[in-house]
């Protein structure tokens, strides 16, 4: 077992600590290409790869979400538990210690997004299921309702995301369908996932700077491009990736080089793929393993080789 030096305090049974890179267990990346990435896993486990393969920062917490900030401080959507029984926004810094939160008042906080302006954009699952802007003072600043069912909380909403122009675009799991909110609430845009090869749950979905909608589909193990028509321009499935296979895959990015980076949360096992990243041309050319059981909900890929990527340092 890795021995870690911790450091950081616990909150009821959550205890947070960040593990130095000197002691840190090596990682699972594997290329044949000279891939490195450096990133931000939530999931069953949460922490920050480094491009050595090494762990440069933990938190001992399932998580659903989660950025770097540009002060080092990273920004996550809690899970349920016995300190936040209904999930919480909670920003961690370099040490381990909370510094700010924003506990959850009805089942469960899906999703986290630090926005320009310092308000922080989540959505919350319950009996009125609701996307919200927030204040670091923990004033409500937006809210309006979601349209989504309301029989199974927990597949009622994932990734949220607020666009450029101000506009939102959130995922309904067994809706199955993304819908792009305007400001009031309104729907102006939706997509509904395809039957093909499987029934698919809309899990991410990112408005790319082309104007297309890249779409992780959970339980039908694809990831789709659709155009503003609503025109599917690419996919990849399971039947693309040879060993490389995806399990209920829950998050994606699309990096610089046009390369797709998918996370597989029902990759359980240890030595299973937990990440990958495939070409256009749906290629695989990196995959990460972990070597510890839990799959990951959703990646932020910070760097590749040296280069900022986006996925977080907002």
């Amino acid at each position: 077992m890795p021995t870690y030096r911790a450091f950081g305090m616990c909150l009821g049974i959550l205890c947070t600590f960040r593990a130095l890179a000197a002691d840190a267990p090596p990682g699972g990346q594997q290329s044949a290409t000279g891939i490195a990435h450096s990133f931000l896993a939530t999931g069953a486990q949460t922490y920050i790869l480094g491009e050595d393969g090494k762990e440069t920062w933990r938190w001992n917490g399932p998580t659903r979400d989660g950025w770097v900030l540009a002060n080092g401080n990273v920004l996550l959507a809690a899970a349920k538990s016995k300190a936040y029984p209904a999930g919480a926004i909670v920003e961690v810094d370099k040490v381990g210690k909370t510094v700010w939160e924003f506990k959850g008042t009805q089942s469960e906080v899906d999703a986290v997004q630090p926005l320009a302006g310092g308000n922080v954009l989540l959505t919350e699952s319950g009996p009125k299921p609701r996307l919200m802007e927030v204040t670091h003072e923990g004033k409500v600043a937006v809210e309006f309702p979601l349209q989504c069912q309301t029989k199974n909380f927990h597949m009622q909403t994932r990734m949220a995301r607020k666009l450029a122009g101000g506009n939102y675009l959130v995922p309904h799991l067994l809706d199955r369908v993304v819908r792009e909110y305007d400001k009031a609430g309104k729907t102006v845009w939706e997509f509904k996932t395809p039957d093909e090869p499987k029934e698919s749950w809309p899990f991410t979905a990112i408005r790319l700077e082309n104007g297309n909608t890249l779409i992780d589909c959970t339980h039908g193990n694809m990831v789709i491009e659709v155009d503003k028509d609503g025109k599917e321009v690419w996919r990849v499935t399971n039947a693309d990736l040879g060993s490389a296979l995806l399990k209920d895959p829950c998050g994606a990015q699309r990096l610089a080089n046009g390369n797709t980076v998918i996370a597989s949360y029902g990759a359980g096992g240890a030595d299973e793929v937990k990440l990958l990243e495939v070409t256009p041309e749906k290629k695989v050319v990196w995959t990460y393993k972990s070597g510890q059981r839990g799959g990951v909900h959703e990646v932020h890929v910070l760097t590749m080789n040296g280069r900022a990527e986006g996925g977080g340092l907002r």
